[in-house]
């Protein structure tokens, strides 16, 4: 069986006549689905929004290293209702919101075959509009999840950072007292100190 895929989503794609479609989920303050399709299709308790021909999505790549290979959506000739929802994710502070695509297919009835698979999982970055004299195009330059490997952690071992997971936290409020302490062990401290005299072997 392939990777990711349900039997049956195995033996739609195998068909003779496949009927793929994308779906895509935009989780801003106030989530937008859209899919591949005309109409609304529903699925996964989420109404997504047919806007057809008009969404492309770039190449989806797969390494076989760990680099963050990240994908572009394109939703051309904005208009009516489509328009109207992507104008209002314009307005949010939209980068480092998650995105997933999912590709499912339907069979001879138009029926969901169970189920879409997750096929890229990211984060929204640079999103862009080109005007143009009759229609808009928007490009969404998304981020893979992997791209988080790449950042360099700001956090500190130290007593403030560790307040911030919970302040009332107390096992670092030493740290920076003792990291220039001298801690003798094991030997005559020469200042009438007790020596370490014991015969047990040390480990």
């Amino acid at each position: 069986m392939s990777r990711g895929l349900t039997s049956a989503m195995e033996t739609a794609v195998s068909a003779d006549t496949v009927r793929p479609f994308f779906l895509v989920d935009l989780e801003f303050s106030s989530p937008i689905y859209i899919w591949s399709g005309t109409g609304d299709l529903s699925h996964g308790g989420n109404t997504y929004i047919g806007v057809g021909d008009l969404l492309g999505v770039g190449a989806l790549q797969e390494t076989t290293d760990l680099g963050a290979q990240g994908v572009n959506l394109i939703l051309s000739g904005i208009d009516n209702q489509a328009g109207t929802l992507l104008h209002k994710a314009l307005t949010e502070d939209y980068q480092g919101k998650s995105v997933e695509i999912k590709l499912g297919a339907f069979n001879s009835s138009a029926s969901i075959i169970a189920d879409p698979t997750s096929v890229f999982k990211g984060f929204m970055d640079v999103m862009t509009i080109d005007e143009g004299a009759d229609a808009a195009t928007i490009s969404l330059a998304v981020e893979n999840k992997l791209i988080i490997l790449e950042n360099a952690k700001e956090r500190r071992y130290n007593d403030e950072d560790q307040k911030i997971e919970n302040s009332t936290d107390k096992g670092f409020e030493f740290v920076a007292s003792i990291q220039d302490v001298e801690i003798v062990w094991g030997r005559s401290t020469g200042g009438g100190g007790t020596k370490n005299t014991s015969t047990h072997p040390h480990y």
